[in-house]
């Protein structure tokens, strides 16, 4: 079979080579062209553009780079004109998948949706569009199968969550040099310098409270090493580690977190966290007039209820992360509580089992059922 796989982020270009390996596996005569990054092309796909090319975030940005956004829409449907793909597979990337998978729907080509849209959360209106255009939606969040099923008369399959078997897989790999003797605070600030930038100086003030810890700020990719430094000079007790999130959960006792993927994967670790939020006052308005649901943080999202504590916008000040912290690196009910909750949330999403493997079982089927 043939495949045409679009990823346009570092997420889905790390569960888009896990997919590709899967698919290689199931089907050794995959013949597998992408839009994605090194590790899909490393798994075996014929890399076309890559999602550094890609990545344009924020409306002014968008409007600013909307030429090259186009010329790639056109490159890319030209491309898989070329290709004569047997199915396309989009990965998330909701901007930019959803027009290619309306084109390709009306080329007659299969049209599968590997980690939907988050829809549930707002822009929920996207539905009515991809129920036309996509024939086969894996999801990998419990609730949304009875999202689209219960509000959209959607059968849709869940296929767990493909970082359950990336972390499990990291975990296995041994800490060989500590990254201090200390007892660790993780913070995880976010991606973009605009959101560290807003909550990272509240991270930080707490550092003072916790003399006898070592705080571990996550670097982002792409920011520069005087951006953290000028933040941190005020902090004796914070070091910043590069490409080592992962390694550094492995260690920390607790985690202060910016809302997203990264909550889930600290939970997943099973590190009690803290997940912070705090926007400009017109974003955080105009969010919390679009965004329809009760928490911000996957962890809680999925369980549906409050694992883990938020503080959101105001309520994100040194004295309430101190608070919220202070519960977590003690022996209390409330730590003992979170890591009780995390083990169920493990369970959940993966009983399923390789969400890699299960979704490339599904693809496969579905294209034996089409032919």
């Amino acid at each position: 079979m043939r495949y045409y796989i679009i990823a346009g982020e570092a997420s889905g270009d790390l569960h888009g080579s896990n997919l590709i390996a899967s698919l290689h596996q199931q089907d050794p005569q995959a013949v597998i062209r992408c839009w994605g990054g090194d590790k899909m092309q490393a798994a075996g796909a014929s890399l076309v553009k890559h999602y550094r090319e890609l990545a344009f975030m924020g409306f002014a940005e968008v409007i600013k780079n909307l030429p090259t956004i186009l010329r790639n829409l056109r490159l890319c449907k030209d491309d898989i004109r070329s290709f004569h793909p047997d199915v396309l597979i989009c990965i998330d990337y909701p901007g930019f998948n959803l027009r290619i998978a309306k084109w390709a729907h009306a080329q007659k080509i299969r049209v599968v949706y590997y980690i939907a849209p988050q829809v549930w959360a707002w822009k929920e209106n996207r539905v009515k569009e991809m129920k036309h255009t996509i024939d086969q939606l894996l999801v990998i969040l419990p609730f949304e199968k009875d999202f689209f099923a219960s509000r959209w008369q959607w059968t849709v399959s869940y296929v767990g969550h493909p970082l359950v078997q990336v972390i499990d897989n990291a975990k296995k790999v041994p800490v060989i040099e500590p990254l201090s003797d200390k007892p660790i605070v993780a913070l995880l600030p976010g991606s973009r310098q605009q959101e560290i930038a807003k909550k990272l100086p509240v991270m930080l003030a707490v550092s003072r409270s916790f003399p006898n810890h070592q705080f571990v700020v996550a670097k982002a990719p792409g920011t520069s090493d005087t951006f953290y430094a000028d933040l941190l000079a005020a902090y004796p007790n914070v070091t910043v580690v590069s490409d080592q999130t992962y390694p550094l959960l492995q260690q920390a006792k607790a985690a202060l977190v910016t809302s997203g993927t990264a909550t889930l994967e600290t939970a997943l670790f099973g590190v009690p966290q803290v997940v912070c939020y705090k926007g400009s006052w017109l974003s955080y308005q105009i969010g919390k007039r679009l965004v329809k649901v009760p928490f911000i943080s996957l962890v809680n999202l999925i369980m549906n209820k409050a694992v883990v504590t938020e503080l959101i916008q105001d309520n994100l000040t040194p004295t309430s992360l101190t608070t919220a912290l202070q519960e977590l690196l003690a022996d209390t009910p409330k730590r003992k509580q979170v890591e009780e909750d995390y083990l169920q949330l493990h369970q959940l999403l993966s009983q399923r089992g390789n969400a890699s493997v299960q979704a490339a079982s599904l693809i496969i089927a579905g294209l034996k059922r089409s032919a």
